[in-house]
């Protein structure tokens, strides 16, 4: 008899847990990150002019246009879905330092980063180790200042603006250096781009 009723205590214990942090606990968060921060709890998505998602402002991705500034390389290629939008999935290479092909893919960044005028730098040339950073440092997006403005017929000092915009600072104000979102700062490019052309119809 002891035990049985030991045995429901236990049973009794366990739905009363199992409620509390499976369902009651998240269902708080839940509600917490949508009414107090639904833009951040749903992924921080991005629209583009069209209104269409096109990205997340915290997870990176490729840019190969010369109108656009670069982000860091990712070994993951930014997990990019059917419609090159980021899935969100994880990864590095676990290349070795004296891997070949780690070898010969950072020289062909750096021979393309040359011969855009770019003087490459270790964000540039190195994959984070995520795969999915979407900033890179204040140096590296400055050394892709004068390409950018001339892709975009645009002077320089009207294109700095830009990236001190968008320039965040250390975390807690003394952690890590300045970085700049890519993302975000290539899109206010296209918007300001597209409210120019707008205003000259």
């Amino acid at each position: 008899m002891f035990i049985i009723r030991e045995i429901i205590k236990a049973i009794r214990l366990t739905l009363i847990l199992w409620l509390l942090t499976a369902i009651i606990y998240p269902l708080i968060i839940l509600a917490v990150g949508q009414f107090v921060f639904p833009y951040e709890a749903n992924g921080s998505i991005k629209l583009n002019i069209q209104g269409e998602q096109f990205g997340s402002d915290l997870i990176g991705q490729q840019f190969t246009s010369e109108r656009y500034f670069r982000s860091r390389p990712s070994a993951v290629e930014y997990s990019q879905g059917k419609e090159a939008q980021p899935t969100g999935i994880s990864g590095a290479s676990n290349l070795a330092p004296g891997n070949s092909a780690l070898i010969k893919r950072i020289s062909e960044e750096i021979t393309q980063l040359k011969d855009e005028g770019i003087q490459p730098s270790a964000d540039l040339v190195y994959a984070s180790g995520s795969g999915l950073d979407p900033h890179i440092s204040v140096k590296a997006a400055r050394e892709q200042l004068e390409r950018v403005a001339r892709a975009r017929d645009l002077r320089p000092d009207e294109v700095l603006p830009f990236i001190n915009r968008y320039t965040e600072g250390k975390f807690l104000g003394i952690f890590g250096e300045p970085v700049v979102n890519v993302l975000k700062l290539n899109y206010a490019l296209d918007v300001d781009e597209f409210d120019r052309q707008k205003q000259n119809r």
